[in-house]
């Protein structure tokens, strides 16, 4: 064993505001979901279909874009870590 400190060690991870947009994009779609009082209803229909569903498959469509958005900025984040990062 060396007694010289590993690069890794007792390294934080650090909090951005790139990266709570990320965790934001992330977390959006769990609480839209989650908070069923607030879609649990039959008015107003689209097409004939009850509010309830076409919100829910409305989120299908808002979650994607906003997992792609985050994958972005992560891979934004990533590349400017690496190119900030002289050690």
């Amino acid at each position: 064993m060396s007694d010289a400190p590993d690069a890794t060690q007792g390294k934080q991870p650090t909090i951005t505001p790139l990266r709570v947009v990320i965790a934001l994009c992330l977390i959006a779609p769990f609480v839209a979901m989650l908070w069923v009082s607030s879609y649990a209803k039959v008015e107003p229909l689209f097409a004939g279909i009850p509010f309830f569903y076409w919100y829910q498959m409305l989120w299908v469509l808002i979650s994607t874009a906003l997992t792609m958005i985050a994958y972005k900025l992560w891979q934004l984040d990533q590349r400017a870590r690496k190119g900030g990062d002289t050690r």
